[in-house]
Order: C-alpha cells, then sequence, then structure tokens
C-alpha cells in the first residue's frame, strides 16, 4: 500500500471491517431436512417461533386485500374461453391484459394478433377494449403490420360478454345453493 492518504486508509479499513464482519456471528440457521415439507406445517411451526409477523395486519385490523382471482372473475374467465384457439403470447391479470400470438391459415399470407385490455371487471360494454392487428407477408421479412378496424372488433366484445353474463349468472346460483 503504496501512499495511501488517512482518508483512503479509513475507507480501506472501515470496508475490510463491514466484509469480515458477515460472518454470522455464530447464527444458527436451520437446516432444510429440519423442516416440515406440508406448507401448512412449516406455517405453523413459523407461527409457533414467532416468524409470522405480518406487518400490515398488524396496522390494519381488516387483515388482507379485496382481490379478485382469476377464476372468479367471469369477464376474464369468458375471454379466455372465447380465445381458447389462438395461442396466447401474453397474459396478465394484474396488468388486465390479454395478447394473442399472430393466428392465420397456414396457406395465407394474413395473420390476426387480438389484444384485450380490461378496464373494469363489471360485465358492462365499456368493460373491455378490444384491439386487432393485422400482419401481411409478401416475402419472408417483408410484412406490413396495421391496426385493423372491423366489426369483427365488436363480435368478439360481444361474444365475451354473452358469455361473462352467463358464467356470472352460472355462478350466482350457486351461491343461492
Amino acid at each position: 500500500m503504496r501512499n495511501l492518504s488517512n482518508i483512503q486508509s479509513f475507507f480501506l479499513i472501515f470496508i475490510m471491517f463491514f466484509l469480515t464482519s458477515c460472518g454470522g456471528g455464530g447464527l444458527n440457521f436451520p437446516s432444510a431436512k429440519d423442516q416440515p415439507v406440508n406448507a401448512k406445517d412449516r406455517i405453523k411451526k413459523n407461527l409457533k417461533e414467532g416468524r409470522g409477523l405480518r406487518i400490515g395486519s398488524a396496522l390494519n385490523k381488516n387483515s388482507g386485500g379485496n382481490f379478485m382471482f382469476a377464476s372468479s372473475n367471469p369477464l376474464w374467465r369468458a375471454t379466455l374461453e372465447k380465445l381458447d384457439f389462438i395461442p396466447l403470447a401474453n397474459v396478465d391479470y394484474a396488468g388486465g391484459v390479454i395478447i394473442t400470438d399472430w393466428y392465420g391459415d397456414a396457406g395465407n399470407s394474413e395473420e390476426l394478433k387480438v389484444a384485450v385490455r380490461f378496464l373494469t371487471t363489471e360485465i358492462r360494454s365499456d368493460a373491455l377494449e378490444i384491439t386487432v392487428y393485422k400482419k401481411t407477408c409478401t416475402e419472408v421479412n417483408s410484412c406490413q403490420t396495421s391496426k385493423i378496424e372491423t366489426n369483427l372488433n365488436n363480435e368478439i366484445k360481444a361474444s365475451i360478454l354473452r358469455r361473462a353474463a352467463v358464467l356470472s349468472k352460472e355462478a350466482e346460483s350457486k351461491k343461492d345453493d
């Protein structure tokens, strides 16, 4: 260490101190073989050992959130059912987006892609925004992509809304039973 100034020496010692102090201080971490395999048993063990603190539930008396999962959302389920013949490229329930992959016939130079944005979880006409894209390829690497506004957008939306209404009524009848 040639000609290190006092400040450089101090920082070097400071960094070395923190790097060598990360040894754990004799803490014994449990082995994986000591942990139960079943998730419910692990939860019970962690709660018994005091590892189950939830800050959110300690601050708010209404623990948990109000989440509507995809399996209970009729609009989401109806959309997946109606688009099940097209491979899906992106599905994000939290973001409210479903985007299909390009879909077309084998001998055709045109392919379609459908993007569905969920604006609300309620079943109503303005709950969905359907966008259809068309890709036309004249050669292998020569393709034109454009957003199309046709009656197909409205047909897809109407089909999804009808199916969502049916699924919603079925869910309500199951609740009543």
